[in-house]
């Protein structure tokens, strides 16, 4: 098996089907692959409908959780009963386009010891999703970012390094993070670093994995021959649900925590978490 393709439902019924669609109609061959959907107790009835439109698939297996897992734990449950040499993980709302699957594994094949490989991301507007070629976090680039710095000089490699605007988006470029929304990491390095970690429930499990990819010495690339269509914020328990929200704060702290430790003086520190706890209330006064 040359691929494993990891795809967590939560009630997303359509977008669901219409992302496997897209991998079904991938022209892959030679290449094998299967694509392993884990949905996360979605109970709205979307995983029996999946279940039912690709029940003649045999490409097609389906997990069902008992509860919520979360983006972590579920990818990893996917990945456990994987088979492929290379595992990609992929967003529920999202197409691939026809080549991309292929062209990727062939990138991998003929580029022996990259950690793990990203596309270019459009949105639905068509516009580039600017996470999807990024450094890691700093305190210093996110005051940047949060400032809006990388947006009024997006060409300075200062102010513009949180999401690397100065980088052109259609070089084949080696970054720190590309998005777990798809990307695809060889089996080898998976074995060398572990799996997603667990602590995380959604966001920054991605940035956390790259983090430690890149730790053990395995690049990341940034590859934009290739593109997915992203329809952000479609997919998971819902833009305004709360634990949405919180889970995409903590997931900072809990990054910084893991792997700032001691990098950063106890004042960087101090800002950093009543910074992100102070964006966290007012995210939540908003969407109250």
């Amino acid at each position: 098996m040359d691929l494993s393709i990891i795809i967590v439902n939560y009630k997303t019924r359509e977008l669901t089907s219409d992302c496997i669609d897209s991998v079904l109609e991938s022209h892959i061959k030679p290449y094998t692959y299967e694509v392993i959907v884990v949905d996360n107790a979605s109970q709205d009835g979307s995983i029996e409908a999946i279940e039912a439109h690709f029940a003649s698939e045999e490409r097609v297996k389906i997990i069902k959780n008992t509860e919520n897992l979360g983006f972590s734990k579920a990818n990893n449950i996917g990945m456990r009963e994987s088979k492929g040499r290379y595992i990609l993980l992929l967003n529920s709302d999202t197409i691939v386009e026809l080549n991309t699957l292929k062209k990727s594994i062939e990138f991998l094949d003929t580029h022996r010891g990259v950690g793990a490989l990203g596309c270019k991301v459009v949105l639905g507007n068509g516009k580039l999703d600017p996470a999807c070629k990024r450094s890691f976090p700093t305190p210093m680039n996110g005051i940047y970012h949060m400032l809006k710095l990388d947006q009024r000089f997006p060409k300075s490699q200062r102010f513009g390094e949180y999401n690397l605007t100065f980088v052109d988006e259609d070089k084949t470029f080696s970054v720190d993070c590309v998005m777990g929304a798809y990307m695809m990491v060889p089996r080898e390095v998976i074995d060398a670093v572990g799996m997603l970690d667990e602590d995380y429930f959604m966001y920054g499990e991605d940035i956390d994995w790259c983090y430690r990819i890149k730790q053990a010495g395995y690049p990341i690339i940034y590859y934009p021959e290739v593109r997915i269509f992203h329809y952000k914020k479609a997919s998971g328990i819902g833009k305004r649900n709360p634990k949405t929200i919180e889970a995409f704060y903590d997931s900072m702290l809990i990054f910084y925590d893991k792997h700032y430790q001691g990098k950063y003086n106890g004042l960087a520190k101090a800002c950093v978490v009543y910074g992100t706890k102070l964006l966290k209330r007012r995210a939540l006064a908003k969407n109250g």
